[in-house]
């Protein structure tokens, strides 16, 4: 069964919101950049046919199997600078994996601390969630620490989870379970 959809979630600096087709243009900027996409288990984006392509395939999934794919935007400049979402959510068991990806412009900024605060508030509270789970390739050593800023745990290692520009890649697994989360004020 789909998620929920949730309001729009609101941040000092960002508006956390579902993503619609007028944010691919920046989302290009995003995923285009192999710096961002480096230890994640798809190909930069090379033109906006591979934006739509992406859309379609997140409009797909979120009406058929329990995601939710959120843009994350600066309200100074009313532009997309990246993305974090809810999937492959277990109804039964009330618990979804988070992803994101944040624009290089952006990093070292507390810009995905901020936006995962807010749909980590979202997943425990309005939708009800009893458990979150992240995978992280071991040398996003960056993505590690804002999961466990946020009070993520680090479960395991699981060998050679993803396959990341044609080679195996293993992953750091972390858990967050409801009753462990402190919610924002």
């Amino acid at each position: 069964m789909p998620l929920k959809v949730a309001n729009n979630l609101e941040s000092p600096r960002l508006l956390v919101r579902l993503a619609t087709e007028a944010d691919l243009p920046s989302l290009l900027d995003v995923n285009g950049d192999d710096a961002v996409t480096q230890y994640l288990p798809y190909a930069s984006w090379r033109g906006i046919e591979d934006a739509r392509a992406w859309f379609a395939r997140m409009n797909a999934l979120q009406a058929t199997s329990g995601s939710l794919q959120y843009v994350m935007v600066d309200k100074r400049s009313g532009n997309a600078i990246g993305t974090c979402l809810l999937f492959r959510h277990d109804e039964a068991s009330a618990r979804a994996e988070l992803g994101y990806v944040l624009g290089r412009a952006h990093w070292g900024q507390g810009y995905m601390h901020e936006a995962l605060r807010r749909l980590i508030d979202c997943a425990f509270g309005e939708l009800s969630l009893r458990r979150l789970e992240a995978e992280v390739d071991p040398r996003n050593v960056r993505s590690s620490r804002v999961l466990t800023q946020l009070g993520f745990v680090h479960e395991g290692l699981l060998r050679e989870r993803w396959m990341t520009r044609g080679a195996p890649c293993s992953v750091n697994a972390y858990g967050l379970l409801r009753r462990d989360w402190k919610p924002s004020a």
